[in-house]
């Protein structure tokens, strides 16, 4: 059994684009807090909005937080916009 990881930290930006700037902008303002209060232990995530991108910046001390960070995000966008779909 490996005592520790061969890997410093995994590092990964993430561009999530979206039919319009507006829809965007809705996710965004849904999820941000989610990103702001997520716990941050072993993993740091960041969110900004580009147009019609979503940006994430993720930093993670070792591949299973990069995991749970990128699950997390995708978890979050997903319910957003299920949210909104239901809603329109």
């Amino acid at each position: 059994m490996i005592d520790e990881s061969p890997l410093e930290s995994v590092k990964s930006n993430i561009s999530v684009e979206f039919e319009s700037e507006n829809q965007a902008k809705l996710i965004y303002d849904a999820i941000i807090l989610e990103f702001e209060t997520a716990p941050d232990f072993r993993s740091t995530m960041t969110i900004e909005v580009d147009g019609s991108n979503i940006l994430i910046d993720i930093d993670a001390q070792d591949s299973t937080s990069f995991r749970a960070s990128v699950n997390s995000a995708i978890k979050w966008i997903k319910l957003a916009l299920e949210i909104n779909n239901l809603t329109n």
